[in-house]
């Protein structure tokens, strides 16, 4: 596949009122923050791509905004502009042979991670403070870790996910990515309101996992760092073997049938419209895995259904009152110039580890704790469903 490296992650798009950005009210406790919008959100009166120029030409303006850009606008956030995104958010790779490929301001030889790439980058590079993304596989944890950034997956269904668009709908969230705890909980206060407080009784570790990943000495200096601060009250350990619960394999199954629901009838009728050649309009990754959700069977969901439930009962009582320690990722971003064999065997080991909060809907907060050969990584906090405000106050206790 052909790269292309731009530093710009924002849109161009037309001229409207929301380029007009009224004097913040100081009171509200967005004030005067930069909020860049991952352009599957729609927004009235302005384009919604969804990374794909075919899609934005089949597609109206919309008339209705999302209930979440309203109300981080509605709260003292300033638009500064929509960010690009992977083709429908189909990719973990930050990469759009159409609008480009935003530029890693860290490591800039490295991907930056998708599918919220434009909103990572926009916010690594400081052309934002909030960069509000979505995340179905990790298109929100993901960045984070590759842009050095504070992100947040909540549980799934906490916040309403109206008026964008849609990847596959059990899994979508929205979410966001910040440089500083502080402003991720800002954000927090405004998206996750009325949610009770809670206090975690116990820090699981999944020292298996740990051990896998290319970060491993980093990850135990700083939770020795943690030990010897005194932060964890209780720790044990836990052992989630991600190959005898087929996480990856499990939500990639489900995943695949969901978006073919959504996206299906749209993409087969691109062979019926005049003057577009319909094997061009994705990049070939993407267009691969559209093919292979096409031949995912009924009996294929059944059993995948059935070992998600599985997973989830087992994982929702094993952390019940108690903090999930695990790797975002297994290792630093891919290079720019990977083969497309050792991206593909790269995300299903990621998708190993990001299918774990995914298929249960929890809650997954990155903390950007570590580097490794100068490039950024890190570690996540899991918890049970609706302690998200409590997993951010946790965090705080962390980063002091």
């Amino acid at each position: 596949m052909k790269h292309f490296m731009v530093q710009n992650p924002f849109l161009n798009l037309s001229e409207t009122a929301w380029n007009d950005s009224s004097s913040a009210n100081p009171t509200l406790p967005l004030s005067g923050l930069r909020l860049a919008v991952k352009d599957l959100f729609h927004m009235a009166g302005l384009p919604t791509s969804a990374g794909n120029p075919t899609w934005l030409a089949t597609h109206p303006i919309p008339i209705k905004t999302s209930s979440s850009v309203a109300a981080l606008l509605n709260d003292g956030a300033i638009f500064c502009g929509k960010t690009i995104t992977d083709e429908l958010a189909y990719s973990l790779n930050g990469q759009n042979i159409h609008y480009g490929t935003p530029s890693n301001p860290v490591t800039p030889n490295r991907l930056p991670g998708g599918s919220s790439s434009g909103s990572a980058v926009a916010v690594s590079a400081d052309f934002a403070d909030i960069g509000l993304g979505t995340d179905t596989g990790g298109s929100i944890r993901v960045p984070a870790s590759y842009n050095g950034l504070f992100g947040l997956r909540p549980t799934h269904g906490v916040i309403p996910s109206d008026n964008m668009v849609a990847l596959a709908p059990s899994f979508d969230t929205v979410g966001w990515l910040t440089r500083d705890l502080d402003t991720l909980a800002k954000t927090a206060s405004v998206l996750l309101k009325n949610k009770p407080p809670k206090e975690f009784n116990n820090i699981l570790i999944a020292k298996n996992l740990i051990d896998q990943v290319a970060h491993v000495d980093e990850l135990k200096k700083q939770l020795q760092t943690w030990r010897e601060k005194g932060r964890f009250s209780s720790e044990s350990s836990i052992v989630i073997d991600t190959k005898v619960w087929k996480t990856s394999e499990t939500f990639r199954t489900l995943q695949g049938a969901e978006i073919w629901h959504e996206h299906g009838k749209w993409i087969k009728s691109l062979e019926d419209l005049d003057g577009v050649d319909a094997s061009a309009v994705f990049a070939p990754d993407i267009q691969s895995r559209f093919e292979w959700c096409q031949t995912i069977s009924s009996a294929d969901v059944a059993a995948a259904k059935q070992q998600r439930q599985r997973f989830t009962d087992w994982l929702e009582h094993e952390i019940e009152d108690a903090v999930l320690i695990i790797p975002t990722t297994p290792g630093l971003a891919p290079l720019f110039d990977a083969a497309d064999d050792e991206l593909a065997a790269y995300r299903n080991q990621l998708m190993d580890i990001t299918a774990i909060a995914g298929l249960a809907g929890l809650p997954q907060l990155h903390l950007p704790v570590c580097t490794l050969h100068g490039a950024p990584c890190g570690l996540s906090l899991v918890s049970s469903k609706g302690t998200d405000l409590a997993l951010i106050e946790f965090a705080k206790t962390l980063m002091e």
